[in-house]
């Protein structure tokens, strides 16, 4: 088998994985990613017992058990880029042998689960209710750096999404994946399903204007208006695309629940969105442990 080389797989001295520094045995295979690393602590705090707890530069990860169920949560921080780097290491740690560098035979296929925030593009969904996202919709670009295969609808998606909002062809071009069934599953009933458009920055890319005139600055009304088959284009973050898309490459189930916090065309905002945050947490740790 072919090694990979110690320039592309980085490994620290102590032979974990360079970014998360991580061991193998240190995760499991039901990852909860959020994208604050202080959110870390909340959600680990309602575990019976904790293995493990490291932290390296933004990166937290804790790892525990609740009601039997092996569980490890994640801190990010904010954007796509980082989540290359944590969707690309998670991978190393269970389907690349690190003593060898070789890749497994046998792969291992994780489910992660994003719990974040975002802003409603649609006016009827109220803050602090949750969303779940059955499609992302990339704004990044961080997939076009990638061999990938999209599915029949995904294609349509992007061709009906180019039609309808005349998106900039100066940009990079937009991607669409959708989530694990089987997880999205999980949601679906507790939660608005539709579209979630990842956004590469904060201001800009979602439409905010301080003191640069943007390129798109239709883009939230076109995202609002997009309708393609009763899916609506419902919310605006930062990470999912990159979840989504690295994860259906490499072959792990993925998918994304939120609170709303702000809606943009209501103009409102939530008064506490923590308290509905630990709501979330608690629905998705509920999810998890139902499932064995």
């Amino acid at each position: 088998m072919e090694k990979i080389a110690d320039s592309e797989l980085i490994l620290n001295p102590d032979n974990s994985i360079y970014h998360l520094k991580l061991h193998p045995h240190q995760i499991a295979n039901d990852i909860i990613v959020v994208g604050d690393p202080q959110r870390v602590n909340k959600i680990s705090s309602k575990f019976d017992s904790i293995e493990f707890k490291i932290e390296n530069r933004e990166f937290i990860t804790h790892t525990g058990f609740l009601n039997g169920k092996r569980i490890s949560v994640l801190g990010t921080g904010i954007g796509t880029d980082n989540i290359d780097i944590v969707l690309n290491e998670l991978d190393a740690l269970v389907n690349i042998d690190l003593s060898t560098r070789c890749i497994k035979e046998e792969k291992t296929a994780l489910n992660i689960i994003r719990i974040g925030t975002c802003g409603a593009l649609q006016e009827d969904i109220d803050v602090d209710s949750f969303i779940v996202s059955e499609y992302a919709l990339g704004l990044d670009g961080l997939l076009n750096f990638y061999e990938h295969e999209t599915t029949d609808e995904e294609h349509l998606l992007l061709e009906e999404f180019y039609s309808q909002t005349n998106y900039s062809k100066t940009l990079a071009q937009p991607y669409f994946v959708k989530s694990s069934e089987k997880l999205h599953q999980l949601f679906s009933e507790h939660c608005h399903s539709g579209i979630t458009a990842t956004a590469p920055g904060f201001y800009g890319p979602q439409g905010r204007k301080l003191r640069i005139d943007l390129k798109e600055p239709a883009i939230n009304q076109k995202l609002q208006d997009f309708n393609y088959q009763q899916l609506r284009i419902n919310n605006f973050e930062m990470e999912t695309s990159s979840i989504y898309g690295l994860s259906k490459i490499l072959g792990h189930h993925a998918c994304t629940v939120c609170v709303v916090v702000a809606n943009r065309f209501s103009k409102t905002i939530s008064k506490d969105y923590h308290q509905s945050i630990d709501q979330l947490i608690n629905l998705v740790l509920l999810k998890l442990t139902e499932q064995g």
